[in-house]
């Protein structure tokens, strides 16, 4: 009984020692008593000099020149907006004058951007109608482009029925709607 005894004994220190090797101790911080060192003598101030002489006045600086507000697009009266047929992006055979006029204009006024906008009726639902006026719009950019106007100055977008010129329920409202305008900016 004694041998079991003296085992369990020798198990629990075992175990008792490794717990508290086991244990991580922090090294105890101790604050040095020894006195702070004297301050540094200050430097001698240098040997004094004749004052500056005042500095001339300097022109004052102009304030900055406005930036000119952002170049909007705009229409001129040199493009004319062009109309569609009831459900349809093509151009007809009268647009074509407009457009070969506009084209013209573009080509000799390269400083120019051009914004196409595909508008459309009040009849078929939102997106047909985004998708229609997008169509047009870019039936007048191929138009244009095939004649001479370079693609990368010309953007275009559709608000199909969102920015209607007429708002009465009839044929000759809904025709003046039908359309591609036709608007400008610097670059």
């Amino acid at each position: 009984m004694r041998t079991i005894f003296d085992r369990s004994i020798l198990v629990s220190m075992i175990v008792g020692l490794f717990f508290v090797a086991a244990c991580a101790k922090r090294p105890v911080a101790t604050v040095s008593q020894a006195p702070a060192p004297a301050p540094a003598p200050a430097p001698a101030p240098p040997p004094a000099a004749a004052p500056a002489p005042p500095p001339a006045a300097a022109a004052p600086t102009p304030p900055p020149a406005p930036r000119p507000a952002p170049k909007e697009y705009r229409p001129d009266d040199a493009l004319k907006p062009i109309n569609f047929a009831f459900d349809s992006a093509t151009i007809r055979p009268a647009d074509t004058k407009i457009l070969d006029a506009s084209a013209a204009w573009l080509v000799r006024n390269g400083e120019y951007l051009l914004l196409i906008e595909g508008h459309c009726d009040e009849r078929g639902t939102d997106e047909y109608n985004l998708a229609l006026g997008d169509r047009r719009s870019r039936s007048a950019m191929n138009y244009l482009v095939a004649h001479g106007v370079k693609s990368d100055r010309i953007t275009i977008v559709s608000f199909g029925e969102q920015r209607p010129l007429c708002r009465e329920s009839n044929e000759a409202c809904w025709a003046k709607n039908r359309r591609d305008m036709f608007l400008i900016k610097e670059r």
